[in-house]
């Protein structure tokens, strides 16, 4: 099942004998967990039916004996397996699953590892269970998951607000909506839209000075732009690594290469879908490639990879790191 639909299910309080929640994302995993968790039960039956085992200090012997018990004075017991990606053997689960305990809800949440999909075991929890794959989202997907979550809440946030978060913050879906609900709580009485300054406030990310208006200046040519950036960079070297600078010029100049070979004639979203990016920077990546020429993105790779190494200590006898940015944005715009 899908994310949405399972929880479309479990609001409309429809429970399944057996819930398995797996994968990357632990976000997805946790947030349907945490409801069943919170909702599945009235506050006074939980300390009765409500069982919480953790995969690590237990057996899937001992998970199944939970789950067919029965529940004192009630409709239902819950039984959930945190950190069930420890139990070592989940073969005898195959004899549970033929004949489920209808009045148990059992949730495993087994984060950070997927299911070998050969198995007997995946076979039957597909075919018997509630099976839901957590994956990560794609980066470049991220500006519009950030933007639909936000959506949800009855809050807009501009596009570059958007991507300005997701340069800084990747994919990691709780460190965002960790900062977007320090935003909520920040955010003046009566506003209904977050902008690049309200992360600056709130945050900590300048709307000014970062990656984002960092490739923002390369992709214009815009010297002047691009030097001040990295000059404030060179002074505030702890919060800009050079490292974390390099991976985002990488990121983006390896899309305005893929861009030379797109055809043209595609949509703005089918070129998108191509390249891996989100579909309302689409615009970014074609203005760069009318400044940049296949040739000359092949040498910012070669650069970029060159300077990554020396950051590292590679070839590099002590040249601090904001001379080495000037030295590798030097070379990119010239």
């Amino acid at each position: 099942m899908e994310y949405n639909e399972i929880f479309k299910e479990l609001k409309n309080k429809i429970y399944r004998p057996v819930y398995f929640l797996y994968g990357d994302e632990p976000y997805f995993i946790d947030r349907i967990t945490n409801y069943i968790h919170q909702n599945a039960l009235p506050e006074a039956e939980r300390s009765f039916n409500q069982t919480v085992l953790y995969g690590k200090d237990t057996t899937i012997e001992e998970v199944i004996n939970a789950a067919r018990r029965y529940p004192m004075i009630s409709n239902h017991q819950v039984v959930i397996i945190k950190e069930a990606q420890n139990i070592n053997n989940l073969k005898p689960l195959l004899h549970y699953l033929e004949k489920p305990q209808k009045s148990t809800i059992l949730v495993f949440n087994y984060k950070y590892k997927n299911i070998d999909k050969r198995t007997k075991v995946y076979k039957a929890l597909k075919d018997k269970a509630v099976l839901f794959e957590s994956q990560k989202i794609q980066e470049h997907k991220i500006p519009l998951w950030i933007s639909k979550y936000l959506t949800a809440k009855e809050v807009k946030i501009s596009d570059e607000a958007a991507a300005l978060l997701a340069e800084y913050l990747g994919n990691d879906l709780n460190k965002i909506t960790h900062e977007l609900e320090k935003l909520f709580i920040a955010l003046p009485q009566g506003k209904s839209n977050i902008d690049p300054a309200d992360i600056e406030r709130n945050i900590g990310i300048s709307k000014d000075y970062n990656v984002f208006e960092l490739n923002k200046a390369l992709a214009e040519k815009n010297v002047v732009k691009a030097n001040i950036i990295i000059n404030h960079f060179a002074k505030n070297p702890n919060e800009n690594p050079l490292p974390k600078i390099i991976g985002s010029l990488y990121y983006f100049f390896s899309k305005v290469l893929g861009y030379h070979f797109v055809n043209k004639r595609d949509s703005p979203r089918e070129i998108a879908a191509a390249i891996k990016v989100n579909p309302k920077m689409t615009w970014q990546y074609k203005n760069a490639s009318q400044k940049y020429d296949a040739n000359k993105l092949a040498r910012i790779i070669g650069y970029l990879r060159e300077y990554d190494l020396k950051s590292k200590g590679l070839n590099n006898t002590g040249t601090p790191d904001g001379e080495l940015l000037r030295e590798l944005i030097f070379k990119i715009l010239h």
